[in-house]
């Protein structure tokens, strides 16, 4: 039986040899960017290059989902590593879609590289035979959690329950018997390293519908009623109420309007906003979700407007498993030292990963190969070899830890998670956040 060390020179052999294809499929879905749900380009291209490389793939999970399955045919932990298709809109990013101003801001399109590099390695025969256990490469859509109203029809239409891509593999039971969970994302922190723990907010959606009435802006505006008043009033109560909030709980609350009227010449009678409701805790989330429907629902009563709140779940804060961070810090440390593996703080983003981290060990680590602001107009991944290649190393040699001698590793690790929800209570929790009410005046 081959050691470790033998096992992990073996993996980082390989990955080497096919590092400038999987740079070029990375750089192919960076061109091309889709956002949530609509990631149909991306989906087929990993499609393909899982079907090439002998992985058993299931396709159209949740839309544009797709898992590739490694069986080595010996029991043991299934372990799933997880890159995400989606992109978001940014229409003055410089690799922007010029047509829906979808872009790779967030680099995604890296994680899907680094998701390709750790299954290159792990197919090879001098790897895999001496692994137990499965390892499925889950290429989940829908991270970024935007254009609500789409999901919304998604919804309604039965396409989809939640707005989340990971929410709905759990859902779907993708993760019923999967043991340990990882993904790496690109970050701008300390440029040239890899960051671990750390933590992030969890969120919940809304979507505002302010109902008035039209009339003639300019001969007879006293007949209708100003839902665009309405909503500048719901927005300035949300904004008195920003001194509530404690520091400890990371609230965050970004609300925007998506439709301000009909045309200039009309009173607006149909106004939509979009907002998150954002904190590092669930009691956080819901006491702020209650002060702004309070504020949503008192710019409508200023005016007589009607005004439709609908809540949809979203993301739960992260819980990054602490022993399974420590396994993966060793292998980052091996590719780029012992001082470039940092620590982070809690961040105020969210992500479906943080669901996840509820139900099975999970880690995110970062590599900080981006620069620019994330989301921003100049996030830009610059060093494919560390977003990419190594990233995708420090992932594969983790999962050689965990499967190689029988498993024991990733069998303990997964023994000893304290979940702090089955997927059942997690599914409850998740359904209980949404609500649909008008509010009449």
């Amino acid at each position: 039986m081959a050691t470790q060390v033998t096992l992990k020179n073996n993996f980082i052999t390989a990955t080497n040899s096919r590092a400038g294809e999987i740079e070029r499929i990375t750089r192919d879905i960076l061109k091309h960017p889709e956002s949530g749900y609509k990631e149909v380009r991306t989906s087929q291209i990993v499609d393909e290059w899982f079907r090439a490389n002998g992985l058993a793939v299931k396709n159209g999970i949740a839309k544009t989902g797709l898992v590739g399955v490694l069986d080595t045919g010996v029991p043991g932990p299934h372990v799933a590593v997880i890159g995400e298709l989606d992109s978001l809109v940014v229409p003055d990013h410089k690799h922007a879609d010029a047509k829906t101003g979808a872009a790779h801001a967030c680099g995604h399109h890296a994680q899907i590289g680094a998701m390709l590099t750790v299954a290159n390695g792990l197919i090879k025969d001098d790897v895999k035979h001496a692994l137990v256990g499965k390892i499925s490469f889950m290429a989940v859509p829908a991270e970024e959690y935007i254009e609500l109203e789409f999901r919304e029809l998604l919804r309604e239409s039965g396409e989809i329950e939640f707005f989340g891509g990971k929410q709905e593999f759990i859902r779907l039971g993708l993760f019923d018997d999967v043991d340990i969970a990882m993904l790496t994302h690109t970050g701008t922190d300390s440029f040239g390293t890899f960051g671990i723990h750390g933590s992030s907010n969890g969120m919940i959606g809304k979507t505002i519908q302010y109902i008035g009435k039209a009339s003639h802006a300019g001969g007879s505006p006293h007949l209708g009623v100003n839902a665009l008043n309405s909503a500048l009033l719901g927005l300035s109560g949300i904004h008195a109420q920003r001194d509530t909030f404690r520091d400890s709980d990371t609230v965050r609350v970004h609300p925007i309007i998506t439709k301000g009227g009909a045309s200039v010449n009309s009173v607006p009678s149909d106004v939509h906003l979009e907002t998150y409701v954002r904190a590092s805790n669930i009691p956080a989330i819901l006491s702020t979700a209650e002060k702004i429907d309070r504020a949503l629902r008192a710019g409508a009563l200023a005016t007589g407007a009607q005004v439709r709140i609908i809540t949809n779940p979203g993301y739960l804060p992260t819980k990054y498993d602490r022993s399974l961070t420590e396994i993966y810090r060793h292998n980052a440390a091996s590719l780029v030292g012992d001082d470039n593996v940092i620590p982070r703080n809690h961040g105020t983003g969210c992500s479906d990963i943080g669901d996840v981290s509820h139900i099975i060990p999970t880690i995110q680590p970062t590599v900080n190969a981006a620069t620019g602001e994330g989301h921003g107009v100049d996030y830009v991944v610059t060093n494919y070899e560390l977003a990419v290649l190594k990233s995708g190393k420090a992932m594969g040699m983790t999962i050689i830890d965990l499967l190689a001698d029988h498993g024991r590793l990733g069998t303990r690790v997964a023994n000893s998670f304290n979940a702090p929800m089955t997927i059942n209570s997690y599914l409850a929790r998740m359904r209980a956040f949404r609500s649909d009410i008008t509010y009449e005046t």
